[in-house]
């Protein structure tokens, strides 16, 4: 098999083509077939606090208690967060939601994981 079929990540030659990017079903890495395997941790991959990789429309919870800025509301730690956007990071926070009982803000993705 030719490199573009093996994870860069893990090796693994279990992999398969999802639309525009290859998906490694072992280690959950995602990359571009015509970038190298050094451009896939670029800028526009975002993590979270545990490292796993976070997509538009996945659900996060949040892992410690955040005080609102402007504002005397905490969301409090266990607070679980549907259908969350990638933004641009405007002061590192790059996530984009709407929180039951708080309204639409902004996150930092080291301050949620995956669910």
């Amino acid at each position: 098999m030719d490199s573009e079929s093996k994870c860069p990540k893990c090796g693994s030659e279990n992999v398969y083509h999802d639309g525009s990017l290859w998906v490694c079903p072992d280690c959950a890495h995602e990359w571009n077939q015509h970038s190298s395997g050094d451009d896939a941790e670029g800028a526009d991959v975002v993590k979270d606090a545990n490292g796993n990789l976070l997509a538009d429309g996945d659900s996060v919870t949040v892992i410690k208690d955040l005080k609102v800025k402007g504002s005397s509301l905490v969301v409090k730690g266990g607070t679980k967060v549907k259908n969350i956007r990638l933004v641009d990071a405007t002061d590192g926070h790059n996530i984009a939601c709407k929180i039951d009982g708080i309204g639409a803000m902004n996150l930092k993705s080291e301050f949620v994981k995956k669910s």
